[in-house]
């Protein structure tokens, strides 16, 4: 008795591809539009969440170096000399966190210590300004200096402790 074993043979009709099925191109259009609609609602929650972290980076570097150049004027009995944007100051190179006085600051430009400068007509005798310099301009986002403003001073730009200086640089009084 001897039994056949039956075969499967596949049976292809013409111009099918059998049981797969892929994505039309209204199905993947579909996904494309909401994966930008998810992305146009996504970016400016990261923009804020970017921006407020360089302003906190800015606000903790004045906490920073207000503190050291206070510490040291307390030392001394005077605050250092004038010095040019992206210099450390005479007297400070042990006392101030070098790299982050040198460094392009979160938000562009380079620190600059100032002594006994003029800014919209008021003398000032400790101030820590951000200067734009060659290799690292200083792009003005409003925005972004009030963000810092509202949260070391009083919210606006024009008074206070932290405001718009000569050449519209941000600066950070440290004592008038």
């Amino acid at each position: 008795m001897s039994r056949s074993i039956p075969t499967r043979q596949a049976s292809f009709k013409s111009g099918s591809l059998g049981s797969t099925r892929g994505f039309t191109l209204v199905e993947i259009l579909v996904v494309v539009v909401i994966i930008s609609l998810l992305a146009m609602l996504a970016i400016p929650a990261v923009q804020m969440v970017q921006r407020r972290a360089k302003s906190s980076a800015i606000q903790n570097d004045f906490r920073v170096f207000t503190t050291a150049f206070e510490t040291y004027a307390h030392e001394t009995g005077s605050f250092p000399p004038e010095c040019a944007a992206g210099v450390v100051p005479t007297g400070l190179e042990n006392a101030l966190k070098i790299d982050a006085w040198l460094r392009v600051t979160p938000i562009g430009g380079h620190y600059n210590w100032e002594f006994n400068q003029m800014h919209g007509g008021n003398q000032y005798k400790a101030a820590i300004a951000i200067t734009g310099t060659t290799d690292a301009p200083l792009p003005l986002d409003v925005n972004q200096l009030t963000d810092i403003d509202k949260a070391i001073d009083d919210g606006n730009l024009y008074t206070g402790n932290f405001f718009l200086g000569a050449g519209l640089n941000p600066v950070f009084v440290i004592e008038k």
